[in-house]
C-alpha cells in the first residue's frame, strides 16, 4: 500500500491533481471534504457557537463556514488563537475519517492513496504518508485561481500566510510537480510520475 501526500501553496491546483491520480487508481482521501462531515457533527457546532454565538449557524442549523473563516481570517489578519482553535478541535476528528476510509478501501485491495490535505505539513500529516509531492505554480498563475473561486487580493494573501512559506514545502517534499501550463500538461506531468515512482512501487509489491 502506497501514500502519498499533497502540498503546494494556495490555489495551486492540488485538488486537480489529485483527480488526476485518480483518474490513473488512486483513491483520493479528501481532506476539505472530511472537513465539510465534521462540520456537521451536532458536537462540532455545538462547541462553534460556545466559542462564536449563534451567528455563525444559518437558519437551517448548519454551520456557515464563511462565518466561521471571519473569525479566523479577519480584516486584522490571522488570529492565530482562534485558528489553533479551530484546529485542534477540527483536525483529530478530520485525521480519524481519513485512516478509517483508508482502512476501509484498503481492505477492498485498494493499493494506492493521495491524502489531499491543505494543510499537510504544517499539520504533521506526512507522517502518515509514504512520500509528498509537491504541486508547484507560479504566484501569478495561483492568484489568478483564487481569483476565480472569489478571493480578494487581500484574502488570497491572509491564506498564504497562514501556511508555511513555498520554500519550506518544497524543500520539506520528495518530489516536484509543475502545474504552470493547461490542464492537460498537468494531467500529463502526474502520469509521467505515477510510471515512474508508482508503478514500480506496486509491481514491487506484488512479486
Amino acid at each position: 500500500m502506497l501514500t502519498l501526500g499533497l502540498t503546494g501553496g494556495v490555489a495551486s491546483g492540488k485538488s486537480l491533481a489529485a483527480k488526476f491520480f485518480a483518474e490513473l487508481g488512486a483513491v483520493v482521501l479528501d481532506a476539505d471534504r472530511a472537513g465539510h462531515e465534521v462540520f456537521s457533527e451536532p458536537e462540532v457546532r455545538d462547541v462553534l457557537v460556545d466559542r462564536w454565538g449563534p451567528e455563525i449557524v444559518t437558519p437551517s442549523g448548519e454551520v456557515n463556514r464563511a462565518a466561521v473563516a471571519k473569525q479566523v481570517f479577519g480584516d486584522s489578519g490571522v488570529s492565530r488563537t482562534e485558528r489553533k482553535f479551530l484546529e485542534d478541535l477540527l483536525h483529530p476528528r478530520i485525521r480519524a475519517k481519513l485512516e478509517a476510509e483508508r482502512s476501509r478501501h484498503a481492505a477492498q485491495g485498494i493499493r494506492v492513496f493521495i491524502l489531499d490535505a491543505p494543510l499537510l505539513l504544517e499539520s504533521g500529516w506526512e507522517s502518515a504518508c509514504d512520500g509528498v509531492v509537491f504541486v508547484d505554480a507560479p504566484k501569478g498563475f495561483r492568484q489568478s485561481r483564487a481569483a476565480a473561486r472569489g478571493w480578494s487580493v487581500e484574502q488570497f494573501a491572509q491564506r498564504e500566510m497562514a501556511q508555511w512559506p513555498i520554500e519550506r514545502k518544497r524543500e520539506r517534499s520528495d518530489w516536484v510537480i509543475s502545474n504552470a501550463g493547461t490542464f492537460e500538461d498537468l494531467r500529463e506531468q502526474v502520469r509521467e510520475f505515477w510510471q515512474a515512482q508508482v508503478s514500480p512501487r506496486i509491481l514491487a509489491e506484488s512479486e
